[in-house]
Order: structure tokens, then sequence, then C-alpha cells
């Protein structure tokens, strides 16, 4: 799962700490990523065992930064809200603020990030502004004087206990009958919170039963929509079960770089006709 790193959290000896302090098992999967609309700034508490200023999130249009996207198991995040006192300092949520772009060009939508969970984890405001830790060096932002933001601008959603893997992207692409307006709409409406129209590079076949399948490959791409799903993990078991088992739920990298769920076919396809404009939403069996 990806996870922002920013703050201590960016620093290679944060991952030997938490081996040797907290357990911390397993590689330790972390890749740079540049960070658009949003912050790393200065806390308004200091961390009661070095006395030292931590670092939390605040949006910042415009501002671009570096930081790291950790690609953690269920057993490290584990860890990681055990140290970030998670329900109690922080709160970890997915981040709709912004851009995040690793080195490669994929964009990570919805990354998992732990930000102010109390208000002495909320941004200090000095003379009204808050503090860019980009700015400002820990050793001084110890000394910095003065007092809470009521808000850190983000917009996120709150994570309620364990995220899973099989949570993660919130995105899925559609492109026959759970498309806007197609037969089996009704079903993912309540879980949408919103949708674009996009194209997926494969081939989209008639299996003459009413619905598409979708086969993986290279051309103009398959046209479908690209849906934001308010909660995947109710969404997406019940997604599951209605498309069965010639279908399989798989990871996608959209046009843009952004990752996605699909639903590929595993059946086979001999005599299936192609559909080069993608599904009619109005099609009737």
């Amino acid at each position: 799962m990806p996870v922002l790193g920013y703050g201590s959290n960016a620093n290679p000896s944060k991952v030997t700490w938490l081996r040797e302090e907290l357990g911390l098992e397993g590689p330790a999967v972390v890749l740079r990523a540049r960070c658009e609309g949003f912050s790393a700034v200065w806390a308004d508490g200091t961390r009661a065992r070095d006395g030292q200023r931590p670092a939390t999130l605040a949006a910042a249009p415009g501002v671009v930064e570096e930081h790291s996207v950790w690609f953690a198991t269920p057993e490290q995040l584990r860890v990681l809200d055990r140290c970030e006192g998670r329900g109690l300092r922080y709160r970890l949520v997915r981040l709709h603020t912004g851009r995040v772009v690793l080195y490669n060009g994929g964009v990570i939508d919805s990354v998992l990030a732990y930000t102010a969970g109390s208000k002495k984890r909320m941004p200090t405001l000095v003379n009204g502004r808050m503090v860019r830790c980009a700015d400002v060096s820990q050793g001084h932002a110890a000394m910095l004087r003065g007092r809470p933001a009521l808000t850190d601008g983000l917009e996120l959603t709150e994570v309620h206990g364990a995220p899973s893997a099989d949570d993660w992207p919130e995105l899925l692409f559609v492109y026959g009958t759970l498309q806007p307006g197609a037969s089996a709409w009704h079903l993912m409406e309540p879980h949408v919170v919103d949708s674009e129209e996009t194209r997926l590079p494969g081939t989209l076949l008639d299996t003459g039963l009413g619905y598409p399948a979708l086969r993986p490959g290279a051309g103009l791409g398959v046209p479908g929509f690209v849906l934001r799903l308010r909660s995947p993990e109710d969404a997406l078991p019940l997604l599951d079960e209605y498309e069965g088992e010639d279908y399989r739920r798989v990871r996608v990298v959209l046009p843009d770089g952004r990752i996605a769920w699909t639903y590929l076919w595993t059946a086979a396809v001999k005599g299936m006709s192609v559909l080069p404009d993608g599904w009619d939403i109005h099609h009737i069996r």
C-alpha cells in the first residue's frame, strides 16, 4: 500500500530506527516522488521523547516538493501506526489534495498519509502563516512560537480500521454494463464520488451474453469511464461477486499515469466479435 513519507519518515535512517525500536520486518520499498499542491510544514506541538517539533501536512497550492512513497505491507503499516500514534497524534487518511508523481512518471492517486489527528499536530501559524519544513531546519523549528491552525486545508478521507492492499486504488475503470447510464449502473452509483471518460489500451469483445469482455493489449484503446469510489473496501467485494468467475480484478495504468482497478475477461474468446467503438450502454441482449 502506498504511504506518503515526509518529515522524518523520508529519512532512510528512520527505517533502521523502526527495525531496532518497533520490530519492523521485511524490505522497505521506497520511491522518490514529486508532490504538488501540498507541503510538509512544522506542527504546533513538540515530541515528548526528544522535544523536537514534528512535521505535518497542509494544502499548499502551487507548491512542489520532493518526498517519498513507501509501498508498505500490512505488517509494516501497523508499525507505522504505532510510530505515528494513529488515533492520538495523527490519523491515517487517503489524500485527495494535490498530485503525487513517481520518478518514472507513475501517478499515485489518493496516497495514504498520516495527517494531524490532534491540535498539537496541526500546522503551527507564525505571524498567521504556516512554516514549511523546507524553509526552516528542525533545529530552528523547535524555537518557533506560534499557534495551531484551525485547519490544514487538505481534502481527504479518513481510513477506519486496517486498510488492505485490495482496497487500493479507489479508482475503477468500467467499460460495459457498469458505465453511467448502462444496465448495471444502479449497482455502482451509490458507491461513486465522481466519474470521467477515458480509454484503456486493449480490445473489447462481445460475449453474446449481454456484457462485454476486455482483453489487455495495444491499440487506440477501449472507451469507458474511470470512477472514484467512495469506499473501495465496501464497493469492491460487491463488484467481485457481480463480475463472477470469468473476470479477474487487476490494476492497470491509465493514459495519464494513474493506477486503477478494472475487470479482465479470463475465459475463452473464440468466436467473439470485436467492438471497435466500445460497449453501447443501451445494448439489449
